[in-house]
């Protein structure tokens, strides 16, 4: 491991000053800034918290859209030593509120647009002073204009390298949101970790899809301002918007998740584009379906195809190398540099070639756990009994997803463990009747899914959208074709318009389900 991770956030673009002032760092639709600029204005934004009284350890938020004043913003946060909690831009004032309220925050940088909405949705006491990016006819008394800020420079924060640098709350599709605390270390070593295995260099462009709420999305601007890269923003995720950018600005990057990529394959592929200067494509956040992961070396040749695996505990996990994609389609691979992975059989150990067990991580990607639940914290993040003889009490992080293992030590994601479908004495995986559907050619999205059922403990269901002119009972048709009679869904719900996403791009399981199980319960009174 280098020294990458012993050094402030802050640095991570301040490094990049005596060498690369003048080199473009960002990319807007409409603009674009050095490394100097993006510098300045942060300075800016630093100046502004630090007149305000805002100091080291502060929480503040960023919920601005996608572009060159959100980074800004959070690099602006970092140089005082303060705590970055960014909100996806597109959550609702209440799940705002909820997050400035949890997280006790000093401060909030937001967008003009979200104003109104706070005057029925007012953020909580604790935020004593607001940012607004924008214009805006009328402000409250405790709000600057962005375009007021002053042309003055804050004072550096020397943080502990663990001290926390970052938190970012889950999509809340499952409860309450909860704040994932990050260090400055688990941060900038995941970035030297992620730069070192898909190869960046200073020439690359990646092109940023993914929020920055989402710790992947994080860490493609990350490893990119540490090898002093240039990263083109894309707030929309429209296929064709994706390709034009990507096109336009010369991408060599482009990080997806699967969603993403079931469309702008489908996209490249229908309307014959390529995408020259494009040197890798990479995939966390779900399992592609197997007729997507079939075209993809078709529309993007001469590429790598890296697929990948994380959480946001972890920051990152496991990687696929693009020289095995041919042969593992499908495959999350091994550990990444500076990260310790194993699979285990609960109770038992380590499991061998074969065998199933669930991913855990450790080292320094291993987050400083969620914020103020303890308890939580501690039934995440703890001892493991089957490796302490190789760890000793390093906690481990537990991810809950069943893997298997191959013969080449290769990891396969099975499911989420509390997702398994129980049938007929069989634990099936929701993955594998989503990949048979997928091969149909029939579907877009599909999410399985059991449903408790008197004789046979639970039987599959499935929500899909449907390709074109395709039907449920062609879908079914395949399905007996194709599946175990075990697999074989007991019903498809079909959907209707796009599924839900949650603010990372992937879908939306928990909604989908409940969504699905309330119109086949209407159904059948």
């Amino acid at each position: 491991m280098s020294d990458a991770g012993e050094k402030s956030m802050w640095r991570l673009l301040a490094d990049n000053l005596p060498e690369r002032g003048d080199k473009t760092a960002l990319i807007d639709a409409k603009r674009d800034v050095t490394y100097a600029l993006a510098a300045d204005e942060a300075n800016r934004v630093a100046a502004w918290l630090q007149a305000r009284g805002i100091a080291a350890g502060d929480r503040v938020i960023v919920h601005l859209r996608k572009g060159i004043d959100e980074v800004a913003a959070m690099f602006g946060v970092w140089k005082i030593g303060a705590v970055v909690v960014n909100v996806n831009h597109q959550w609702t004032a209440a799940q705002l509120g909820y997050v400035a309220e949890d997280c006790r925050a000093r401060a909030a940088i937001l967008g003009a647009s979200v104003l109104k909405s706070l005057t029925s949705q007012p953020l909580p006491a604790s935020v004593t002073d607001l940012l607004v990016q924008g214009r805006a006819s009328a402000i409250p008394g405790n709000a600057t204009l962005w375009s007021d800020l002053p042309a003055s420079s804050a004072d550096e924060a020397m943080p502990d390298p663990g001290d926390l640098a970052m938190i970012i709350y889950t999509s809340g599709s499952t409860g309450k949101p909860k704040g994932v605390m990050l260090s400055h270390r688990n941060i900038r070593v995941g970035a030297d970790s992620v730069a070192e295995y898909l190869g960046l260099g200073e020439d690359d462009r990646l092109l940023s899809v993914l929020p920055y709420s989402f710790d992947a999305g994080l860490n493609q601007l990350t490893s990119a301002f540490l090898l002093g890269a240039t990263v083109v923003h894309q707030p929309v995720s429209m296929p064709s918007e994706v390709v034009r950018m990507a096109r336009d600005h010369h991408v060599t990057t482009i990080a997806g998740v699967p969603p993403l990529w079931n469309q702008v394959v489908r996209y490249l592929d229908d309307a014959d584009i390529r995408l020259p200067d494009l040197r890798r494509v990479t995939n966390t956040g779900g399992k592609i379906p197997p007729n997507i992961l079939e075209l993809m070396p078709k529309v993007f040749p001469d590429t790598d195809i890296v697929l990948m695996y994380g959480l946001t505990e972890a920051f990152r996990s496991t990687y696929l190398p693009p020289d095995r994609f041919a042969q593992k389609m499908g495959s999350i691979g091994r550990g990444i540099p500076n990260a310790q992975i194993f699979v285990v059989k609960h109770g038992e150990g380590i499991a061998g070639p074969g065998e199933q067990g669930e991913l855990v991580h450790a080292g320094p990607l291993v987050s400083l756990g969620y914020w103020e639940r303890p308890e939580m914290t501690a039934e995440k993040i703890r001892i493991c009994p089957e490796l302490r003889d190789q760890l000793g009490d390093a906690p481990v992080v537990y991810s809950g997803d069943l893997v298997r293992l191959d013969e080449d030590g290769d990891m396969w994601f099975v499911s989420r463990m509390d997702d398994m479908i129980k049938t007929l004495g069989f634990r099936l995986s929701p993955t594998e009747v989503e990949d048979l559907l997928s091969q149909s050619g029939l579907v877009g999205d599909v999410v399985a899914y059991g449903v408790d059922d008197d004789d046979h403990g639970q039987v599959v269901h499935v929500a899909a959208t449907m390709i074109g002119t395709a039907d449920v009972d062609a879908l079914m048709s395949h399905a007996r074709r194709s599946m175990a009679h075990y697999m074989v869904p007991r019903h498809i719900h079909h959907w209707s318009g796009a599924m839900p996403r949650t603010a990372s791009g992937k879908l939306d399981r928990p909604t989908i389900i409940a969504a699905a199980k309330a119109a086949f319960d209407k159904d059948m009174q």
